[in-house]
């Protein structure tokens, strides 16, 4: 019987809690350090689904943490100049969604390489959102949308990435659209042959993960909230490392929604540990980079053993 692909995610994470849990019993234990967990993974989770896709399809998309950031800049700006919530919000994820229509275009149609296209994106929506801010801060009356992920289990933010979560695995796993994403990610050739229009798929996959990456962008506001051209930096390769660890390989064809939120777990549990076990900042962004080389290596084995 094959292993579920999110069954070592799984017990990474138990793990890992288990240690730290030993290391600091007193603070680490307490739920409301759960809940903290909780919400911290809530961007990288929400992140993680969309990256999935894109990894499922054989891709990559380096721009998650720029649209992140330009996200809670437009958030942001709107609300400033006296938007609803609800018309800023939206606002943010037609801009999302536009701009991955565009990337899976690019990377669709024109046949441009997922890496080189993300990487300009991924400077170019910087660019963007620092032009937008006027390379600061933008305050502004959040006016409820910093109760999204808010210090309680009833955080609206909690339950709408758990239904993201379930919305995208059934999306993946029980659609034509999702064998289609399989399909194209393990031989793009054979699909074709079988009617399946590739290009396609890839804009639908890029417009609906940048759409995932514009709702990160909403929920970092909440916490922030200010909309913040700088923040996120860096974001894609937790986002990428979750996936990986989640047991999406690099070559595409494979990937769970259950193993890269379990990844995103991960990499929350292990900085919150670090935090309470009092390392210093320079020594938790070792650990996240380790954490990643370790990730793709296993990659690379499991490919390995697969030939």
């Amino acid at each position: 019987m094959k292993r579920p692909p999110w069954l070592g995610p799984l017990v990474a994470v138990l793990v890992v809690y288990a240690v730290f849990a030993a290391l600091t019993p007193d603070t680490f234990l307490r739920g409301q350090n759960l809940l903290t967990m909780a919400r911290q993974t809530v961007v990288v989770g929400i992140c993680a689904l969309g990256m999935t896709m894109v990894v499922v399809t054989g891709g990559i998309d380096l721009s998650a943490g720029s649209l992140v950031a330009l996200g809670t800049v437009v958030v942001a700006r709107l609300l400033k100049e006296g938007a609803s919530p609800a018309v800023a919000v939206l606002g943010a994820l037609v801009v999302a969604a536009a701009i991955g229509a565009l990337i899976g275009s690019c990377v669709g149609y024109l046949k441009w390489m997922p890496f080189v296209v993300t990487l300009g994106a991924m400077t170019i929506l910087r660019g963007a959102a620092k032009g937008i801010a006027k390379e600061q801060k933008i305050d502004c009356d959040t006016r409820g949308l910093e109760k999204l992920l808010s210090a309680d289990l009833s955080a609206p933010g909690l339950w709408i990435a758990l239904a993201l979560a379930i919305l995208v695995a059934v999306l993946l796993g029980y659609t034509r659209f999702g064998r289609h994403v399989f399909a194209v990610g393990s031989n793009e050739s054979a699909a074709r042959l079988a009617g399946i229009n590739a290009a396609r798929v890839k804009v639908l996959v890029y417009m609906l993960s940048s759409l995932l990456f514009g709702v990160a962008g909403v929920m970092e506001l909440s916490t922030l909230t200010v909309g913040d051209p700088t923040d996120s930096i860096g974001l894609e390769l937790d986002v990428i490392a979750a996936v990986v660890i989640g047991g999406a390989p690099l070559a595409g064809g494979e990937g769970s929604v259950v193993g890269s939120v379990l990844g995103a777990a991960l990499m929350t549990v292990i900085k919150t540990g670090a935090v309470h076990e009092g390392m210093p900042s320079w020594t938790q962004e070792i650990a996240t980079g380790a954490i990643i080389v370790v990730a793709v290596a296993i990659d690379q084995a499991r490919q390995r053993r697969r030939r």
